[in-house]
């Protein structure tokens, strides 16, 4: 070819050839050997030489096969069947980037037919793989939601029957706390002593906390009617520690109140001392003799709302990695002793979330557990009417 020369025309036509069917391209082949086989003859027969014939037949069929072997198969038989077999290679080897054919490789014969079926079914397949992946992934989930609910369910049946024994209790109890109350009342009005004066007034607050909580015992499975006020955190924080310091074990603890006096919180003053009666019980169970139990508390904000974040903080152990997930929920309790319900910080975390708020609980990395509660603060509360 001259240079300059338009390749094109022989570039259609071996595009046709190797898009023509197998059969057809073994036609043309045979009848182009054979045509060039008798122009060999004719020309041979000119010279009328046996010699010369002999060597035209073997040029012609040499160049034939070389033709064949070097031009023909190689590019519309070998190279095709090297593509699948390469494809299906990468099929293997979940090598998805080269498992399909690229079209532009295709012909219109039965080769390039078998590639386009070929492609057609891995790509069919991969979707399957795909659909069939999802439907395993909300199977799943769903397990887990139907695996969720049974735990629910078995955690309601049991609080069903808390609430019941709760009621029965309560009202055992309201009787001798009326009479150990009204006896309190007696006693402070004949006694003088200074220090038995001050004993007689902490039983008298304790059993007017028991009868608070008898009552809310009672109303274990009604929706709680909550008095929304102003609550000053820091001596709410005190009224707690007075109330669980009743037990002996407080007097080895030192207990640290770093609440910031004047710091507001909307909330029932007797459900929020409730809330951390409970966080600071499980405080002092968790410490040493001269361990230390801190609160401290410090603000937030969000684009709708100022919260107050009170940490209770021990030194503890901490709380295991296995209990930690699930510390909230009810009837969990890392302690071995008869004194771990289970209950306390499941009460605690109700009362805090009915209160708009949120808990968490996490380990110190300094050693030791800790229990954030976040509060609606008085300042953001009041903006949104809620005093």
């Amino acid at each position: 070819m001259e240079p300059g020369a338009n390749p094109k025309p022989l570039r259609g036509l071996g595009k046709k050839f190797g898009d023509l069917r197998v059969r057809s391209k073994l036609i043309v082949l045979h009848n182009l050997f054979f045509l060039g086989l008798s122009l060999a003859i004719y020309l041979a027969a000119l010279g009328r030489t046996r010699l010369g014939l002999a060597a035209v037949l073997a040029v012609s069929y040499g160049l034939g096969v070389l033709l064949l072997e070097l031009l023909i198969m190689p590019v519309y038989v070998y190279r095709p069947l090297g593509l699948l077999l390469r494809a299906d290679d990468s099929s293997r080897r979940g090598d998805r980037q080269h498992e399909l054919i690229d079209g532009s490789l295709m012909t219109d014969d039965e080769l390039g037919q078998i590639m386009r079926s070929r492609n057609a079914a891995i790509t069919e397949l991969r979707k399957r793989e795909s659909d069939l992946a999802e439907a395993l992934t909300a199977l799943q989930h769903k397990n887990e939601m139907l695996e969720d609910a049974r735990r629910s369910l078995a955690v309601q049946d049991r609080l069903v029957s808390v609430g019941l024994m709760s009621a029965s209790i309560a009202h055992e109890l309201n009787t001798p706390l009326t009479v150990l109350h009204g006896s309190v009342e007696k006693l402070r009005e004949t006694v003088k002593d200074a220090a038995a004066q001050e004993r007689l007034a902490r039983m008298q607050r304790v059993t007017e906390r028991l009868r608070k909580i008898s009552g809310s015992l009672l109303d274990f499975a009604r929706p709680p009617r909550y008095a929304m006020a102003p609550v000053e955190m820091r001596g709410m924080v005190e009224a707690a520690w007075e109330l669980v310091s009743i037990d002996e074990k407080a007097a080895a603890v030192r207990f640290e109140n770093a609440v910031p006096a004047g710091e507001l919180v909307i909330g029932d003053t007797d459900r929020l001392v409730q809330v951390f009666v409970n966080l600071l019980r499980n405080a002092l169970g968790a410490v040493k003799s001269r361990g230390i139990i801190g609160v401290s508390s410090h603000r937030v904000a969000t684009e709708s709302q100022a919260w107050a974040v009170v940490d209770v903080d021990d030194d503890g152990p901490g709380i295991p990695d296995e209990v930690l997930p699930q510390i909230f929920e009810a009837f969990v309790t890392s302690r071995l002793d008869a004194r771990g319900t289970g209950l306390g910080l499941t009460v605690a975390a109700g009362i805090v979330e009915q209160h708009g708020g949120t808990i968490e609980a996490s380990n110190r990395p300094d050693g030791g557990a800790r229990i954030e509660v976040r509060l609606p603060a008085v300042q953001a509360a009041a903006t949104r009417g809620d005093v």
